[in-house]
């Protein structure tokens, strides 16, 4: 099984290289923050003046982030490569503006997120060609949903209350 993952990601990373399309890489990570700029839900910035460098945020809207989407007009989304240590997965695309989205979810014990407090940076970085300077970005975070219990839980909730419900009546009937 690792194999046929060491195998694919090989490839993937040959057609990566075999593309002579401009490559720009957009990198978040959830480092620690020393001067981060704060953040609510909905952020704007843009790209440093050369095209690469690392801008460094903090979470500062008062909810943890289960996602994140950036979106941009001025490269296209094929042209991307996305990486990403806070979350699970990287998605991209074009919306029916035609605005570029880089959407970022998916959260297990490794991957939280963005929470609450917690500093995270956006690295523009250059493969094959570099980002456009001063291009503008709009942020969206989504706050992380809270857990919804499975029906059997509610299921057990419910006998309890019946069985109680059921004895008081009992008490009272025999009293």
């Amino acid at each position: 099984m690792y194999l046929c993952c060491f195998f694919f990601v090989l490839g993937c990373s040959a057609v990566v290289f075999a593309n002579s399309v401009p490559d720009p890489k957009v990198i978040i990570k959830d480092p620690t923050c020393n001067g981060c700029t704060p953040v609510g839900t909905n952020f704007n910035f843009g790209t440093p003046a050369s095209g690469s460098g690392t801008l460094t945020f903090l979470n500062n809207s008062g909810v943890n982030w289960s996602t994140l989407r950036l979106t941009e007009t001025g490269v296209p989304f094929n042209a991307i490569t996305c990486v990403t240590d806070a979350f699970l997965s990287c998605s991209l695309g074009t919306l029916t503006n035609g605005k570029t989205f880089i959407f970022l979810s998916g959260l297990d014990p490794a991957h939280t997120g963005i929470p609450l407090g917690h500093g995270f940076e956006i690295t523009f970085a250059c493969l094959q060609g570099c980002w456009p300077g001063d291009l503008d970005f709009n942020g969206r975070a989504n706050l992380r949903s809270a857990s919804v219990p499975e029906p059997a839980s509610v299921g057990l909730v419910l006998l309890g209350l019946t069985g109680i419900v059921r004895r008081k009546w009992l008490q009272r009937t025999n009293a």
